[in-house]
């Protein structure tokens, strides 16, 4: 359209059509720049004393629940045997139906992973969300220091 209007029209048209890209990235790259300069400057910088905490921790709320598992799959809570069937009967007698007990859970080292998730499952079918995994804390031996000749 432009070029019928060349044609006819006899008057010359620059061939400057649009923005020009490259001017305008420097401007934005001297934009970018101003910028990670001035952004430092503006920040405030706020010293706090802060407080130190000296009491001592509060007690925990309640007796937690210990829930094991043995290697031969059977179920005790605290140190009475349970039937899976009585499990949550059981623990909402002890719990006194409070479904934020916390409960502890430990298995035998030679219990397999499934059967501990079987176990987490149902406490968590009973409503008992605060379900923790117990481990026992192991040393690490040093070994022997080596004689010097």
């Amino acid at each position: 359209m432009a070029d019928s209007v060349r044609e006819y029209g006899g008057g010359q048209f620059d061939d400057d059509r649009g923005t020009k890209v490259p001017p305008f990235i420097d401007v934005i790259l001297v934009l970018l720049i101003i910028f990670m300069v001035a952004a430092p400057l503006v920040t405030a910088h706020v010293d706090l004393g802060l407080l130190a905490w000296t009491s001592k921790s509060t007690p925990r709320v309640g007796k937690p629940l210990y829930v094991t598992l043995n290697s031969d799959h059977t179920l005790r809570i605290d140190d009475s045997p349970v039937a899976r069937e009585d499990l949550r009967a059981i623990i909402d007698r002890k719990a006194g139906g409070d479904k934020k007990t916390r409960v502890f859970v430990s298995a035998d080292s030679r219990v397999d992973y499934g059967s501990l998730m079987e176990v987490v499952n149902l406490l968590c079918g009973a409503g008992y969300l605060k379900v923790t995994l117990v481990g026992l804390e192991q040393v690490a031996v040093l070994p022997a220091p080596a004689s010097v000749p």
